[in-house]
């Protein structure tokens, strides 16, 4: 008995004690837990957009899960019901929590849309910031850039990537303009003419800006600064129909009416 350690077997029966109270705590817990009925459904939805509501939301959960007011907090599907919501085409991302008060709370991030395309054919579709094509919907008008005109891509069902160059670059100017303080202001329509070169409408005046593409779009921006600051003030907002950018080096302003100056084109050169 003399070599018997009690310390040791005080810390030892210490240390069963607090394992077998942890157990019996966590048994409770996980009992409660399991008994515990949904009290309260909470919808979250984030995101600039006003596409859908907590109403939305709602019934979409009940229509498909039925009401999970009064149900056991263990029994309710919350990846399923993650997943049905982030189905919806106006949804980027869903996230459920269970609390253990019984509140469920869904948050919900809804898409952010950049352009609204028309095609050439009537068909009207949304574009978000990743690519992916959004329906259109009578509830909800987001103020987005328009584009329009000779444009044949279309629209097959919801979420589907941009498939042409050309509304990839319409997405790409759309983008690029929402933000800019001078370019958001004064551009308010994108058009796709006949030989299929994109233009800019301007707010205010009544030239056309022709850029073709989006390619090396900054660069061609500028250009068109050059024509506002340096070229407009001088000739007044009447004197052209068109501002052609699209070709590297100069600007070329298309006279309106009959009469004109170095046929129908002035050239001003950009390298300095």
């Amino acid at each position: 008995m003399r070599n018997i350690r009690w310390s040791m077997v005080f810390y030892v029966f210490l240390g069963l004690v607090i394992f077998v109270g942890l157990a019996m705590l966590m048994s409770l817990v996980s009992k409660k837990d399991s008994q515990q009925l949904c009290k309260e459904l909470k919808v979250v939805v984030e995101g600039k957009e006003t596409f859908i509501d907590q109403q939305d939301i709602s019934k979409m959960i009940d229509q498909k899960f039925g009401s999970v007011v009064g149900k056991d907090l263990a029994g309710i599907k919350v990846q399923q019901i993650e997943e049905a919501i982030e189905m919806l085409p106006y949804v980027s991302n869903a996230e459920v929590h269970l609390d253990m008060d019984g509140t469920m709370q869904v948050t919900v991030q809804q898409r952010e849309v950049v352009l609204r395309v028309i095609n050439k054919a009537g068909r009207e579709y949304y574009v978000d910031r990743s690519g992916k094509k959004v329906p259109v919907t009578l509830k909800y008008v987001p103020h987005v850039m328009v584009a329009n005109g000779n444009i044949s891509e279309g629209y097959k069902q919801p979420l589907e990537m941009v498939e042409s160059k050309l509304v990839q670059d319409l997405v790409r100017i759309a983008g690029h303009v929402r933000g800019d303080n001078l370019w958001e202001n004064q551009i308010v329509q994108i058009f796709v003419n006949e030989q299929r070169d994109i233009e800019l409408i301007p707010r205010v005046g009544r030239e056309v800006l022709v850029i073709g593409s989006a390619d090396s779009l900054d660069y061609k921006l500028r250009r068109l600064e050059v024509y506002y600051k340096n070229i407009l003030p001088k000739v007044g907002s009447e004197a052209y129909e068109k501002v052609n950018v699209k070709y590297g080096g100069q600007i070329i302003c298309e006279r309106r009416g009959n009469w004109f100056i170095d046929s129908l084109q002035m050239k001003i050169n950009m390298k300095n």
